[in-house]
């Protein structure tokens, strides 16, 4: 892995490490619990917009253990 490569991830590692992202995954996970209520869905526009955000709360949700599998699948190709 080059040394600008280990930094991002070694940034991104922080990043996980503060108190500011643990408080953003629990307001993430408050603002899906409404967001996984179908019967409020108007019409179909209002369907995928609903759909965007929540693809984009789950992502963030899930930044971190793919973020740690990509650093794991990186290291075992470098040894």
């Amino acid at each position: 892995m080059n040394q600008e490569l280990q930094k991002y991830y070694e940034d991104r590692f922080d990043l996980f490490s503060r108190q500011g992202w643990a408080d953003l995954m629990e307001d993430v996970d408050n603002m899906l619990i409404p967001l996984n209520n179908v019967s409020t869905i108007a019409d179909e526009k209002s369907l995928q917009f609903r759909k965007c955000e929540i693809s984009i709360l789950i992502w963030l949700k899930t930044l971190k253990g793919v973020s740690e599998q990509a650093y794991e699948d990186l290291n075992e190709k470098n040894v």
